[in-house]
């Protein structure tokens, strides 16, 4: 059995540069305590999206179990258009309701899908056996997710805090479970 423990990284400020986007205070102090809650767990290896806030959310658990952390570019987040959308819960619920639909130089469900996807599947061969942690985002998260049990769906991801953790379990490369690791008590001292 190989797990994954996908982090959803923690509340970040926002910037124009998505790669750079820091996380805010709020979230520095809950990527503490996201170290905390994994503390138990044998973690053996820690790989995290390139992007910035992902790397700090999952920088206390690599500094916890003294691992390097290794960079994977398509556990990136989805690029929904080249250009800044200017209604978001639209332009989302459209990409989720037409999987192979995008706007102007974006990703589909079933594009980002299949590269995030190829990634898990990548390390789910490299680190067979192992426990990882994977720092990402909530959309990408989820199409991963969907691709291995289609449960997992824009309503799942609608209902992600920052940050969440799931504890999925795999047998090769099939799903065997999906656990939620409690992060509701972070959130809520906003």
């Amino acid at each position: 059995m190989t797990t994954i423990y996908f982090v959803r990284h923690a509340h970040s400020i926002y910037t124009p540069e998505e790669r750079e986007r820091p996380l805010s205070e709020k979230g520095r102090n809950d990527a503490q305590s996201v170290a905390d809650l994994l503390k138990e767990e044998k973690i053996d290896v820690v790989i995290s999206s390139p992007y910035k806030r992902a790397i700090q959310t999952v920088q206390g658990v690599a500094v916890q179990f003294e691992l390097p952390i290794h960079m994977e570019e398509d556990l990136r987040e989805r690029l929904l258009s080249k250009e800044p959308v200017v209604d978001f819960e639209e332009t989302i619920t459209k990409v989720w309701e037409n999987p192979t639909f995008s706007f102007d130089g974006g990703e589909s469900n079933n594009s980002a899908q299949q590269r995030g996807s190829a990634c898990i599947k990548k390390i789910l061969k490299d680190y067979r056996g192992k426990n990882i942690v994977v720092g990402t985002h909530g959309n990408i998260m989820v199409l991963i997710m969907n691709y291995f049990d289609s449960k997992y769906d824009f309503n799942f991801w609608k209902a992600l805090e920052m940050p969440d953790i799931y504890k999925l379990t795999f047998n090769e490369e099939k799903l065997i479970s999906a656990v939620r690791i409690e992060t509701s008590h972070l959130v809520n001292n906003l």
